[in-house]
């Protein structure tokens, strides 16, 4: 009797086989979807993959189809990557797809437009959530291709604008299957780094399938939810990607990009320059508008201390003008009282005063002040106080004592 196997293995068989021809590894398949399901449980998507003459089953699990940047439907024409092989159970060629994109003009555009409203709505976009960018960044974080132009573009421009910068690069896969995992990791990674004072995603120009990773959800919220100010630099001006969107500042090209986030030492020189002539011009307006205040201010002063010192010296002569009048006024009481004295004194010492008591004065061409002197026959003459006689001595003698 021949030899046999059963459904098990033959089915085995054909999925080993099928899984070592290099060609079905890793293809990429372009197609319309057709019959598409999501599976509510699981979250699973079924579909068939279908050209003009054939069609092809499809499963793309949840761990993938959880990153697709858009949402699929029936009569999309999408690009596949995945592997090609047997499902044993049911003997059912099929294809296990890892990622899928639009394909073509009108579903790409529809998928673009489709994401732009869902986060349009959620305020991802709003310019409210723009950041500014520092002035001088010390370090600046870029996410990109080690090996690709804008990474050499990025620091040829800085180097020659402002060499004091470090430039932190988190190399990243920018086209592939691995591209959204990698973009979405560099920018974590920056973001929790502490050196960089902004992130930078660049990669040069290409097709739009090659830059359609960059309008990946994923990305757009890992950009969203950074810390820090995000660039993004991707293609040529042309270009417009979510990415655009989300980030706090956009740039046309790589170059431009490090422009935007670096000042230019050669305009900065110039500014310093212009501000330190217009420093110096205000310093000396200034320095002469204060020596006119102080000479002003000076004159000023001066003029108050010569009027002070007049009125000092005006009270000064109106102290001593006041003692001199004191003083004349004592004086004039003391010469007044001294003289009422002396005028007593010579009052009490005048004769005619005397001689209005009743006495008379004896003269002799002169005052005789002694009766000795007389002798008898001499004419004398006898002065009263209002009249004088002429008289004769007829005889003197001496006085007796009563």
């Amino acid at each position: 009797m021949a030899e046999f196997i059963n459904v098990t293995t033959l089915n085995r068989l054909a999925r080993n086989v099928l899984e070592q021809c290099e060609p079905l590894n890793n293809p990429i398949v372009c197609g319309e979807i057709s019959g598409f399901t999501r599976h509510y449980k699981s979250g699973h998507l079924y579909f068939a993959l279908k050209d003009e003459s054939a069609s092809v089953k499809s499963v793309m699990f949840r761990s993938q189809a959880r990153l697709l940047n858009f949402e699929p439907e029936n009569g999309m024409l999408v690009l596949a990557y995945g592997h090609a092989t047997i499902y044993e159970r049911d003997g059912a060629f099929q294809l296990y797809v890892d990622y899928m994109r639009p394909f073509g003009a009108g579903a790409a555009q529809m998928a673009f437009d489709a994401l732009y409203k869902k986060l349009e709505a959620e305020g991802l976009f709003a310019p409210e959530r723009k950041r500014p960018l520092p002035k001088m960044p010390r370090c600046i974080g870029v996410v990109t291709s080690k090996t690709g132009a804008a990474w050499q573009d990025v620091q040829n421009v800085v180097g020659r604008r402002w060499p004091l910068v470090r430039l932190l690069l988190a190399p990243v896969v920018v086209q592939g299957l691995e591209a959204e995992r990698s973009i979405v990791a560099g920018i974590r990674a920056l973001d929790r780094d502490t050196r960089p004072d902004l992130i930078l995603v660049t990669r040069g120009g290409g097709s739009k399938e090659d830059l359609w990773i960059f309008n990946s959800e994923r990305i757009a919220r890992a950009a969203a939810a950074c810390h820090k100010p995000v660039v993004s630099a991707v293609g040529h001006e042309i270009d417009t990607t979510i990415l655009d969107y989300v980030a706090d500042m956009r740039a046309p090209t790589p170059s431009a990009a490090a422009e935007l986030c670096v000042p230019d030492r050669v305009q900065l020189r110039q500014k310093l320059d212009v501000l330190q002539e217009h420093m110096q011009k205000n310093m000396q307006n200034y320095m002469q508008v204060c020596y006119n205040k102080y000479t002003m201010m000076a004159a000023r002063q001066n003029m108050q201390r010569q009027h002070q010192a007049m009125e000092q010296r005006a009270q000064n002569l109106r102290r001593l003008q006041q003692d001199l009048i004191l003083a004349q006024h004592r004086n004039y009481r003391t010469a007044q009282t001294a003289l009422q004295s002396v005028a007593a004194v010579a009052a009490s010492l005048n004769p005619y005063s005397v001689l209005a008591r009743g006495y008379a004065m004896v003269l002799d061409g002169k005052e005789v002040r002694s009766v000795d002197s007389l002798q008898q026959g001499q004419q004398i003459t006898l002065r009263g106080a209002t009249a004088e006689a002429e008289c004769t001595v007829q005889e003197v003698r001496k006085a007796t004592k009563e």
